[in-house]
């Protein structure tokens, strides 16, 4: 089934601004699927670096490969043949300020790297692409951090979410490919995209040595039962006898490939956010997750300890995708201070308002929930513009707190336009 992916506009848009775009996410994620899109409506040459022998022409001769793939072009897969980097730029410093020259995926963020930024700056701008949010399966015109940052919410109701229907959106994740399938496909979906993808690709991108895979794969298992937790480094290395060293650098490959995502501790000094305070892990895609952890059915997922966990991962996921196609743009931390008060998540906005996140698997509020809501709004002061606390309910319901109001949103908010909005889709 194809889906329309609603980061399309801004990609096109990006195209039209810039000599070169680089697509960024995990591997079936449905990249691919979405720049051969984009090449055939806007006369774009595709080609693959997936193609053994495109890619050691990449290798070998970047210079004169490019020089037969004249742009407008993509390259998919390009991460393979960072090689190509430097012919990039020659190109696009000969462009005469043509843009849309070439657009890039990669399932590895090789752009993260200072050298390869370095190499192209000012002619790349940079996108992710997650597996499906909610609002993409449901072709839902509707962006929830939009809706957040206006901090206006219609006092209506929503769609209540018990466990299973928790447990079951869990389970299926947001890979286009696994979500249609039975489960026992889905699941042997998901070993095959471990074997195959995660594990092979961690060793050709990333030139592991060694005894990696019993390592790494005992990692991501330890991992996807920690979604929604803070991670210390030497804990986890403990648990599973590894040298913490390993481990750390692991998990920085794992966040490259888009398998997890860690978030930082939020401080009103900006300077200080990459040394206080420990990160917070997510896994990328609760499907994922969910068969790491060997919970494949609804009944022992809404019971088991790492239910919580995983609602609010998926909670997280949902708002890292829409960030991609928001009009407002947003970067994300979590927050916790001396006292433990903890927050899930902050959304930061550029002017440096910040918003903050609880989630709450429960049908039910007290004002008791609100109180690392409350602890985080007095610390960020005038920058606090809201705190909000998502829980599985069906209405918005305010809840005032030392002179402040928060408010109880549906989870399901997040994939439900309002009314105003489905009358005017374009909004």
């Amino acid at each position: 089934m194809l889906y329309d992916r609603h980061i399309k506009a801004r990609l096109l848009e990006l195209l039209h601004d810039f000599r070169i775009v680089y697509l960024a996410g995990p591997r079936q994620a449905g990249k691919s699927t979405l720049v051969k899109e984009i090449a055939h409506e806007q006369g774009l040459a595709y080609y693959t670096l997936d193609d053994a022998a495109l890619l050691a022409s990449a290798q070998s001769d970047p210079h004169g490969l490019l020089a037969s793939l004249p742009p407008p072009v993509v390259l998919d897969e390009f991460q393979q043949a960072p090689q190509l980097v430097n012919a990039i730029k020659m190109v696009s410093d000969a462009a005469d300020g043509r843009k849309g020259l070439f657009l890039l995926t990669g399932s590895s963020d090789i752009f993260r790297s200072a050298q390869v930024q370095e190499a192209l700056p000012g002619h790349m701008a940079r996108i992710e692409l997650y597996p499906l949010a909610q609002t993409e399966r449901l072709a839902v015109r509707h962006n929830a951090v939009d809706l957040l940052c206006s901090g206006v919410f219609e006092m209506t109701s929503f769609q209540a979410m018990d466990r299973k229907r928790l447990a079951e959106m869990l389970i299926a994740g947001g890979y286009p490919e696994a979500i249609s399938k039975q489960p026992r496909s889905r699941s042997a979906w998901f070993s095959s995209y471990i074997e195959g993808r995660l594990l092979k690709d961690f060793e050709v991108m990333h030139h592991a040595k060694g005894d990696y895979h019993t390592k790494l794969y005992a990692l991501i298992r330890n991992l996807a039962g920690m979604t929604g937790n803070l991670i210390r480094y030497a804990n986890i290395a403990n648990d599973l006898s590894q040298d913490d060293k390993t481990v750390k650098k692991y998990i920085e490959i794992l966040e490259l490939m888009f398998i997890v995502r860690l978030l930082p501790s939020y401080v009103r000094n900006r300077a200080k956010r990459a040394v206080v305070g420990m990160p917070k892990l997510h896994f990328l895609d609760t499907g994922l997750a969910c068969h790491l952890l060997g919970l494949k059915k609804p009944e022992p997922l809404y019971v088991a300890q790492f239910f919580g966990g995983l609602v609010e991962t998926m909670v997280v996921c949902e708002l890292l995708k829409h960030a991609a196609w928001a009009e407002e743009e947003v970067a994300f931390h979590h927050f916790r201070d001396r006292d433990k008060n903890e927050v899930d998540l902050v959304m930061e906005q550029g002017d440096g308002r910040v918003i903050g996140i609880e989630v709450k698997a429960s049908m039910s509020v007290r004002t008791e929930d609100f109180s690392g809501l409350a602890s985080f709004a007095e610390y960020a002061g005038n920058q606090f513009q809201q705190g909000v606390l998502l829980y599985s309910g069906d209405k918005i319901l305010p809840f005032r707190i030392n002179n402040t109001v928060f408010h109880a949103l549906p989870i399901s908010l997040l994939w439900t336009a309002s009314s105003s909005a489905q009358e005017n889709p374009g909004a």
